[in-house]
């Protein structure tokens, strides 16, 4: 029998990429050393590109000088995957996790972030999917409504995924997201006929799908972000 496995989740609002980076960062190296437990960061960011590691330059189809004058800001990650937007109006999910100690690999783990998303897709009555091959994320028929890119490192996770609630979808123009030409992008607001509730509502529903598809039995929210945030500014 298993011992109690529990989720810890910080819920951060909008938080500048650069320092959730860090944060992450600075979480990874805390779960390797066994002084905190698995860790969820739940939260926004400002209009920012992110690019994998394979430095996929060439899917951002504007000059990173004209950027600013979108509003927007370009980050090169560790991460897996191609370049994504992340942006105001989207759920996104960092687990910090040890994936010995849930025994999971790699393919199982990016599963099982897929089916999170699936399962939160089904509230709101929409039949999302995995990716076909060479397909990342969670679909909607041919139009992508989630994004996965994680980093593993010493069998703790880091990044993670990005689901669309309503962001604006001007700025996927000036990507091919997540380096699949003629795909659409699509969000929850299109998908469904269903009145969304408030985005913190979306965010909660989507971390409870997350903790019941990793088989966590406990869930511990933790709602203040300056708790977190001011102790990094501090080091």
């Amino acid at each position: 029998m298993r011992s109690p496995r529990t989720l810890e989740v910080w819920k951060l609002g909008t938080v500048n990429y650069l320092k959730s980076l860090k944060l992450q960062e600075k979480l990874v190296s805390e779960r390797k050393a066994h002084q905190i437990p698995d860790t969820l960061l739940s939260l926004q960011h400002p209009p920012t590109y992110t690019l994998g590691k394979r430095r996929t330059d060439h899917n951002l189809l504007i000059p990173e000088s004209e950027l600013t004058k979108i509003g927007a800001e370009l980050h090169y990650t560790q991460r897996g995957g191609d370049i994504t937007f992340h942006g105001p109006h989207q759920a996104i999910l960092y687990p910090i996790i040890s994936l010995r100690s849930i025994g999971f690999g790699a393919r199982n783990y990016v599963e099982t972030l897929e089916r999170s998303m699936i399962e939160f897709a089904s509230i709101y009555g929409v039949k999302a999917r995995a990716g076909n091959k060479c397909e990342t994320g969670v679909w909607v028929g041919d139009r992508k409504i989630g994004a996965i890119g994680v980093r593993i490192s010493s069998g703790i996770t880091s990044h993670g995924l990005a689901l669309n609630i309503d962001p604006d979808m001007k700025y996927f123009e000036h990507i091919v997201p997540c380096g699949i030409a003629d795909k659409e992008v699509t969000s929850l607001r299109r998908e469904t006929d269903t009145l969304l509730p408030s985005e913190e509502v979306i965010h909660e529903q989507l971390v409870s799908c997350l903790a019941k598809a990793f088989s966590y039995d406990d869930v511990v929210w933790k709602e203040d972000p300056s708790l977190i945030l001011d102790t990094q500014d501090k080091e």
